[in-house]
């Protein structure tokens, strides 16, 4: 069990708001100052920080904006060496890996281009593998980097949504991300967190679910750091309930919805619940799902922290947490709350109410089950009939499930009926098996079958003994479909006889219209040759290689998708 600095009182109330710079924030270790620099040669500013809630995954690092522009140059953040580069499709992209003495990782992502050392290692791999996405292991100080080296360029590749570097601190035995303004690495906010409102949950109910009752209550802000409630009389309660904070933090007034560093729940003076976003752990982080009240994102896309855990959650930013969170008060009375929310930089923010425990309501039961089965989240679960199957391992339920299961008509196009499995409010940690019988699917089309999501679309999947059968994260309504359309490839500025000696670069568009991009291999002259990609632009492009020799050439374009459907262009061209 790490040890935790003791909890100073939220000082904004008295300080007015004045930066803390690292001062009263709660920490397990301590940070070295001054030992990282900042990545850019400008002023850090933030679009993104680490913890912040993202769809699918708590935020790893800090998102350094780049005035809107691809090629700044980037700098090692201390010396160490060259560890591993990587070169995703989505994801992070062109990605640096720096390891440090100190024990410490600095990553960088979504970078445009790397420094001519990395790049002809990436390029070496890239042509052994005969592959554009490559992950590198690069020996111990085969690159070397002082503090401040050129590294390479910050860009928009991988998912970026547009131009920025991602930066993390990683601890490098665990690989772990750490907070990076821990380290110093701060960027300018003297604001305080928002507290926009909280959840009262019933919790009565032996399973959480989208039928647990809430009742959302707005803040209200009386001045720079204090919160009240919109309406001043206390909440009423009764049995078990929990609590939840919908907060942000923000750099500057109408900046960007930032990630905050603790959230404190207390009554009555003792602390209930204490996140903390100083250490992730990436093997937990689709948990977020499982943090969030995830149904009432779902419907409203409001993000609510929860101040209890599931019993399935595998996250470890809860660093206090009496009962699960879940709170039972002894006596029928009045009792203070109070929320305490800080930024990396001990800006704070306080919310102060008050509940009333009060009997139960009589009559008051637990709601009974009305699925097919009850699925329980540590065990392994698993419901079938003639046509349709689950298993679903242990460690895939973050709560039990009152497993739900009907069918619909089938869809135009299927070759199965619709199987309604569960519903969408219920999030899952990792896959399950999921296989479904087709009807009438037609012998020459198996090998093209797959299973698609009536929300999701393709889910991916193989025939085989009469079945179709895939792994996926998600519940839903899913029918056999079937992908005989090949990749379609547009070219951008090339065509059949060009002269293209005065274009650096060949460019195209591919596009697949249901199961997805699986692969791309181009040649020429029947030797193959490195096309890049950036999947959210499908752009598909070719550099020229300096010493391909003058004259006419043959250019071969193979593009397939994941039911081996396969488009190839063929053209002749100039140089």
């Amino acid at each position: 069990m790490k040890k935790y600095s003791v909890f100073l009182a939220c000082l904004t109330s008295v300080w007015g708001g004045l930066n803390a710079q690292n001062k009263d924030i709660i920490t397990s270790r301590t940070y070295p100052q001054g030992y990282f620099r900042n990545p850019l040669n400008i002023a850090p500013d933030a679009s993104g920080t680490f913890g912040e809630l993202r769809s699918t995954h708590f935020h790893a690092g800090d998102d350094y904006r780049t005035q809107q522009r691809v090629g700044l140059p980037l700098h090692a953040a201390a010396e160490g060496y060259v560890s591993r580069v990587r070169v995703q499709i989505g994801g992070g992209g062109n990605s640096v890996y720096i390891d440090h003495p100190n024990g410490y990782t600095s990553v960088y992502l979504h970078m445009n281009a790397f420094n001519d050392v990395i790049t002809n290692i990436v390029r070496a791999e890239q042509y052994k593998q005969k592959r554009f996405d490559v992950d590198v292991t690069v020996e111990p100080n085969q690159i070397k980097l002082t503090k401040g080296q050129y590294i390479g360029d910050a860009g928009n590749t991988g998912g970026s949504a547009g131009p920025h570097l991602h930066f993390e601190i990683r601890d490098s035995k665990s690989q772990h991300p750490l907070n990076p303004q821990l380290f110093g690495l701060r960027f300018t906010d003297r604001f305080n967190p928002t507290i926009n409102s909280i959840m009262v949950y019933d919790l009565n109910s032996s399973i959480f679910n989208e039928h647990t009752p809430r009742r959302p209550v707005t803040a209200r802000a009386l001045q720079s750091g204090r919160y009240v409630l919109a309406s001043t009389a206390p909440i009423t309660v009764h049995g078990k309930f929990g609590l939840g904070i919908n907060a942000v933090d923000r750099h500057r007034a109408g900046g960007f919805q930032n990630g905050l560093y603790s959230i404190e729940l207390f009554v009555d003076g003792k602390a209930l619940s204490t996140v903390l976003f100083e250490e992730l752990d990436f093997n937990t982080s689709r948990a977020i799902h499982s943090y969030i009240d995830y149904p009432y994102w779902k419907k409203t896309k409001a993000k609510v922290q929860k101040s209890f855990k599931d019993p399935g959650n595998p996250i470890e930013i809860f660093k206090t947490l009496e009962n699960q969170g879940v709170i039972q008060l002894p006596e029928e009375k009045i009792y203070d709350v109070k929320y305490v929310v800080k930024d990396a930089q001990g800006n704070c923010s306080e919310l102060n109410f008050q509940v009333k425990n009060v009997p139960s309501p009589s009559g008051a039961a637990e709601r009974k089950h009305q699925g097919v089965a009850l699925f329980k989240y540590d065990q392994e679960n698993s419901y079938q009939t003639d046509a349709f199957q689950v298993q679903v391992p242990k460690g895939v339920l973050y709560d039990n499930v009152d497993f739900a299961y009907s069918t619909a008509p089938q869809p135009t196009g299927g070759y199965s009926v619709t199987h309604r499995v569960h519903n969408t409010f219920t999030p899952l940690f990792s896959a399950y098996a999921l296989r479904i019988k087709p009807t009438n699917l037609p012998t020459h089309l198996q090998s093209k079958a797959l299973i698609a999501s009536a929300e999701n679309g393709a889910e991916g999947g193989k025939f085989d003994d009469g079945w179709v059968t895939v792994n996926t994260r998600n519940f839903g309504s899913f029918y056999v479909a079937v992908d005989t359309i090949a990749p379609t490839i547009v070219p951008r500025n090339f065509s059949h006889g060009k002269r293209v000696a005065a274009q650096s670069k060949i460019d195209f568009t591919i596009r697949d219209n249901f199961s997805g991009i699986q692969s791309f291999h181009a040649y020429i002259d029947d030797q193959w040759v490195l096309m890049e990609y950036d999947s959210k632009n499908r752009h598909l492009w070719h550099r020229f290689d300096p010493s391909l020799p003058k004259g006419q050439h043959t250019f071969k374009l193979v593009v397939t998708d994941w039911k081996d459907n396969e488009k190839t262009y063929e053209a002749s061209f100039t140089r």
